[in-house]
């Protein structure tokens, strides 16, 4: 059971301290990571912070948590290729981009992973035969492939943008203007309303 609670007081802070040792101040109990994954899971909300210099650690805590369970037997849920594409965003021009896209991504996925829980508990008794699964990998990969092309202009005006640089033209004849802003803002709406329409096809 996780050491933690739901609520609306916001989230619960947890304090890690140099010997690796993470507390939960709710609880004043100390807890491990095991217990922060249970707390992802039952939806409780949580910071955490680094107990000497006060700078907030959640999101490499979360990642040592997927480090964790990536090392256990069957447990392993990240693609070799989907990492090694993830680490050569980093620095790219499109980086910015990326946790929006996930974030999204993420979201049309949980909610399409819960109606075909519903679905197969259904069918076929909480049972997901090797059927189910691929139509659910189908799914979702269409899903990404969907999302991941409402970015190609962004691809398209990094181009036009290195070829003009390389020319020699003014910068500002090619990074855009608040039209084209505009465009992007409204590409990530569209993408986001894609992504809801499909995770409401299997309702």
């Amino acid at each position: 059971m996780a050491s933690g609670k739901k609520g609306g007081d916001g989230p619960i802070t947890i304090k890690k301290y140099a010997n690796r040792r993470l507390y939960n101040t709710a609880t004043s109990s100390y807890v491990t990571l095991e217990h922060l994954r249970d707390m992802v899971k039952e939806g409780v909300e949580f910071s955490v912070f680094d107990a000497k210099s006060g700078d907030e650690i959640t999101r490499s805590v979360l990642a040592q948590i997927i480090f964790e369970e990536e090392g256990k037997q069957g447990q392993t849920m990240l693609p070799i290729s989907f990492l090694r594409q993830l680490i050569k965003f980093y620095g790219d021009r499109l980086q910015a981009f990326v946790p929006s896209y996930l974030e999204m991504s993420m979201e049309g996925l949980a909610k399409n992973a819960e109606n075909v829980r519903t679905t197969v508990t259904e069918a076929f008794g909480g049972k997901l035969s090797f059927g189910g699964m691929e139509e659910l990998a189908r799914q979702n990969a269409q899903m990404f492939q969907r999302a991941l092309k409402m970015f190609s202009p962004f691809s398209r005006f990094g181009k036009a943008e290195s070829e003009a640089h390389a020319a020699g033209m003014p910068e500002a004849a090619t990074s855009g203007d608040s039209d084209e802003i505009s465009e992007l803002k409204s590409q990530l709406e569209a993408m986001k309303k894609q992504l809801d329409a499909l995770a409401n096809r299997s309702k």
